[in-house]
């Protein structure tokens, strides 16, 4: 199995290659462990992302390496060494450490499948790391980089995948997606990730294998699906998964979104507006990746393929499909075990995202804009972006109106948050002070008072005092 290097004529330029031996020349962490590893018997290489990324020129502070040392073995090197370890992967051969900023992972040789039933793999230790390397998912992560002496550990030809930035894989896709169909995710995700082209064979087995995702835990599918979306690409990956019938089972409310529609009910192409309206969001990002805002782009309209109606006129509707649409994004997103706070803070802006079209031309009252604010309470921010982003027309004017008009909102929310501090709107009585003047104790009469405080505070704006507890009890004589 030849090694890629300089003399090779389609690797990788001599200029890259040193590049890397430079990044690992540098890092002293590297050459240290691998001294110790050596020391102890064992080899010890640099694998994986790790050597792709550092060829892109992209690699980080967390470092994959592979071994022939068992776990027990590698415990008991990197223990007296690192800054601190942990063993949650150990049952796949994995012992994680840190070592001066570095986040470190040592695996041994290993080859993994699944049985056809399992949704866990079965994890068999290899004594060379090519055997290791044919069982990697795709040729540009089966590179190696031997240490300490830095020799380049390529049998599957992933340098000139890289250079050509191909996805394949070691051996056929099959035999690969077959050992772990997370791989067919994983594919999607790396063509969003890197903007690489994925094979045509990759392409045609993740198609007819695809209801083998089936086995995958929710969990290990919710995370490759997260890396897809906050990817520098969502679009390239998602097109793939949906393309290939992937998306159609672990989320098929996305190819549901791409509406038939004829010469006498035509509308928007749902799906290829949602996908545009994630990209505009992105766009939007102050402070890198929000994965929130982005399911909530991508989600936001998942409720049309339900309630769409043709109408008489020869228009079409979606009437409530954001409420629709919530219910739909709480159901898949509570499926792929998402945790209850993203669950209800993707599903709450998918509710909202239409509120803002009943502003129409900023004839809102003083008391619907503070219950807008309520409403988002702190995902206002999102939502600003998401509405915005919510804008694909091409018509310039209609685009230029509905932005000038969240621009009035955006001010005038501002106007009355210095006015009313509206992020923290309460009535103007606390518990307290609704049982001394209604000389109660505490009860579910409290509770009520307290909505109807609260309802006066959104209506009319901040109350003095006497003017509260004159409504207080005003509204007590009603209930007695």
């Amino acid at each position: 199995m030849p090694n890629a290097n300089e003399d090779s004529p389609r690797a990788l330029s001599q200029v890259q290659q040193l590049a890397v031996s430079e990044l690992l020349r540098v890092s002293p962490v590297a050459d240290d462990l691998a001294r110790r590893f050596q020391e102890a018997g064992f080899s010890l290489a640099l694998v994986g992302g790790s050597v792709r990324d550092a060829l892109l020129g992209r690699l980080g502070n967390d470092l994959d390496f592979t071994t022939d040392a068992r776990p027990e073995d590698v415990l008991k090197i990197v223990r007296p060494w690192a800054d601190s370890v942990w063993e949650v992967g150990i049952a796949f051969g994995t012992v994680g450490c840190q070592k001066v900023g570095y986040q470190i992972e040592v695996t041994t040789y290993r080859s993994e499948a699944y049985d056809r039933t399992s949704r866990k793999p079965e994890v068999s230790y290899g004594d060379s790391i090519e055997e290791d390397l044919v069982r990697r998912d795709f040729t540009v992560n089966a590179l190696a980089v031997a240490l300490p002496g830095k020799k380049f550990i390529d049998p599957h030809g992933g340098l000139d995948d890289l250079a050509a930035r191909l996805l394949r894989t070691p051996g056929t896709p099959e035999e690969s997606f077959s050992d772990d169909p997370l791989r067919m995710l994983r594919a999607a995700r790396f063509a969003a990730q890197l903007d690489f082209e994925v094979a045509p064979e990759v392409i045609a087995a993740m198609t007819s294998m695809a209801e083998r995702i089936d086995i995958v835990s929710a969990e290990r599918v919710r995370e490759e699906f997260n890396k897809l979306v906050l990817s520098a690409n969502p679009r390239k990956g998602l097109r793939l998964l949906v393309d290939t019938g992937l998306a159609e089972r672990v989320l098929p409310e996305l190819p549901a979104l791409r509406l038939e529609s004829d010469e006498h009910h035509r509308h928007k192409d749902v799906y290829e507006h949602s996908l545009t309206v994630l990209e505009q969001a992105i766009d939007l990002e102050e402070d890198g990746p929000d994965l929130v805002l982005r399911l909530a782009a991508l989600l936001h309209d998942i409720g049309k393929p339900r309630t769409r109606r043709f109408e008489k006129d020869g228009g079409v509707s979606f009437h409530h499909h954001e409420v629709v649409g919530a219910k739909m994004t709480k159901k898949r997103m509570t499926e792929l075990k998402y945790s209850n706070d993203l669950v209800r803070d993707v599903s709450t802006l998918v509710e909202l995202h239409l509120r803002f079209h009943g502003y129409g031309t900023g004839e809102w009252t003083d008391s619907a804009v503070r219950r807008y604010v309520r409403d988002a309470g702190p995902l206002l921010g999102r939502l600003h972006k998401l509405t915005r982003s919510d804008c694909t027309t091409r018509n310039k004017r209609k685009a230029s109106a509905l932005s000038r008009a969240y621009d009035g909102l955006e001010d005038r929310i501002a106007q009355l948050q210095e006015q009313e501090e509206l992020d923290s709107i309460r009535p103007d009585l606390d518990g307290n002070q609704i049982m001394e003047v209604l000389g109660i104790g505490p009860g579910p009469e409290i509770g009520k008072a307290y909505k109807v405080l609260l309802e006066l505070r959104l209506e009319n704006g901040p109350m003095e005092r006497e003017a509260a507890i004159a409504a207080l009890k005003e509204w007590w004589a009603t209930q007695s």
